[in-house]
């Protein structure tokens, strides 16, 4: 075994290793509104659910390369409001797309001429496309050193019919396949090679 000081001698590495072991990472294609009432979308896998009494979801939306929060970010704090889009098979090559650098209020939106859809509660768009979609309201926004953690709520869930029960109030894991995201700098997986374990009782 290899052991690596990712508080010392290996801080600079932190990110690449860290991002290469844990993984798969599902990813969140935010939408977010700019201050002009564009829709601004990217990519983030530093994210996940993390419960659900109330529903609960976090990702971190890193700084620019010299030190200023990314458009996403801003906006959060800004209007409190975003959209998880999740990235399926068919739209991986727009998302990935759509994490390239753009300045303050270009909307990835236009450039790469994505349909929306009006969410329920809040302001920001969904992707029409996306096969599900999270409402979300900030919680808090937390920042641990250089980490920014949006905290948000989920108040409402779309998911498109066929990867949905509608007897069990199930998603149909059988079905639904969610890109997911592995080793940086540009690796990622499938996840339709699935197998089944039941848990004790």
């Amino acid at each position: 075994m290899i052991e690596l000081d990712i508080l010392g001698e290996h801080l600079d590495r932190a990110y690449p290793i860290l991002a290469g072991l844990v993984t798969p990472r599902p990813i969140a294609w935010v939408t977010t509104l700019n201050d002009d009432g564009s829709v601004n979308v990217a990519p983030f896998s530093f994210f996940n659910v993390f419960g659900d009494d109330p529903p609960l979801v976090i990702f971190a939306p890193g700084d620019r390369e010299d030190g200023t929060p990314k458009d996403t970010a801003l906006n959060c704090a800004r209007s409190g409001e975003f959209v998880v889009n999740l990235v399926t098979e068919d739209l991986k090559k727009v998302m990935n797309r759509t994490s390239a650098t753009h300045p303050y209020g270009v909307s990835e939106v236009e450039v790469e001429n994505l349909a929306t859809a009006p969410s329920s509660v809040i302001a920001p768009p969904r992707l029409a496309d996306a096969s599900a979609a999270l409402e979300c309201k900030v919680h808090d926004i937390q920042i641990i050193g250089t980490n920014r953690l949006v905290l948000g709520i989920v108040h409402r869930v779309w998911v498109k019919e066929e990867f949905f029960d509608t007897e069990t109030l199930r998603v149909r894991g059988d079905r639904f396949h969610p890109v997911g995201r592995m080793s940086v700098p540009n690796w990622y997986c499938h996840t339709n090679d699935l197998f089944e374990m039941v848990r004790p009782g």
